[in-house]
């Protein structure tokens, strides 16, 4: 069985045991954090309006992070212009517990 959810304007298929990375929670590891899921998959499909009503998805806050850096740079020809800037997203570790539905 697995689950579509939203969280951090992003939608994420999960399934149990597994860990994905979202966008930063202001949550403390060990914690638990529950997820109403817009789809339920698997054997007989549950599709949600917005969301699959009395369904839920249960998480526990693994960690806390930062990803890979970006670069960004910026070069302008001919007048000596450059500029490098990189940034770091912060992100949170989920581990995906239950899926009810």
């Amino acid at each position: 069985m697995y689950a579509i959810i939203e969280t951090g304007g992003k939608q994420y298929r999960v399934e149990e045991g597994e860990r994905i990375r979202v966008e930063k929670l202001d949550l403390e590891p060990g914690s638990e954090v529950e997820f109403a899921p817009l789809f339920i998959g698997g054997e007989e499909a549950k599709v949600g309006a917005p969301v699959v009503e009395g369904a839920k998805v249960v998480a526990e806050v693994v960690a806390h992070g930062r990803g890979k850096k970006v670069l960004v740079e910026k070069f302008k020809a001919k007048i000596n212009y450059h500029r490098k800037k990189g940034h770091r997203q912060p992100y949170t570790e989920l581990l995906i517990k239950e899926i009810r539905g």
